[in-house]
């Protein structure tokens, strides 16, 4: 009898600013990774990459300091990773042939928002919200049918004071809703708490 393929691992980790995020899905991939290329299931892929790390954040024009931190994420991957660095993540999660790793989920939500014309009224009301939504869908729709084990990593951003501005109270809004939605269709939630990992489920 051939042997079947492990089910699919989806792993959403939620934190704040420095929370230790990142580190906690790079460890994750790596573990992935072996654990993909071990399993006798997986069809032999000499020339591909083991991992595939999805970067979301793009580049700032005159940003020095966001650069720098692009730079120290850089740094920290195996050089043996695929990298791709876009927002287009839905595509790259059903294509994928090797474990993913899309950091962030909050950069691409910005660039969604972006696209969707969430910061103008009008333009929010007259469709840019159905516009996100669909996109979102899109998104948990790939997340969810996945082949090989996924781990995305997103802000916890509705713990604070409530915004000022309409527009960040959307955008937080937003935030807890993609969270949520991925949540929904992921198979471990965890929560880092000052580098913790804290099993939600």
């Amino acid at each position: 009898m051939e042997p079947h393929p492990p089910t699919p691992t989806r792993t959403l980790i939620l934190g704040g600013a420095r929370s230790g995020k990142s580190a906690e899905a790079e460890r994750l991939l790596a573990e992935a990774a072996a654990a993909f290329a071990a399993d006798p299931g997986q069809p032999a892929r000499a020339e591909a990459p083991p991992a595939l790390y999805v970067a979301t954040g793009g580049t700032r024009a005159g940003d020095a300091e966001w650069a720098e931190r692009i730079s120290a994420h850089r740094a920290r991957r195996p050089a043996a990773w695929a990298t791709a660095e876009t927002t287009q993540v839905a595509g790259l999660l059903r294509a994928a042939e090797q474990p993913v790793l899309v950091d962030c989920l909050t950069l691409w939500l910005t660039d969604a928002m972006d696209r969707a014309g969430a910061w103008d009224e009008q333009t929010w009301r007259s469709g840019g919200s159905r516009a996100l939504a669909d996109r979102v869908e899109d998104l948990a729709g790939a997340w969810q049918s996945a082949r090989v084990p996924v781990i995305a990593v997103s802000n916890e951003v509705g713990l604070g004071i409530v915004p000022q501005t309409a527009a960040v109270r959307r955008f937080r809004d937003e935030q807890g809703r993609l969270n949520q939605r991925i949540a929904a269709v992921s198979d471990r939630v965890v929560l880092m708490v000052a580098g913790i990992a804290v099993p939600v489920r």
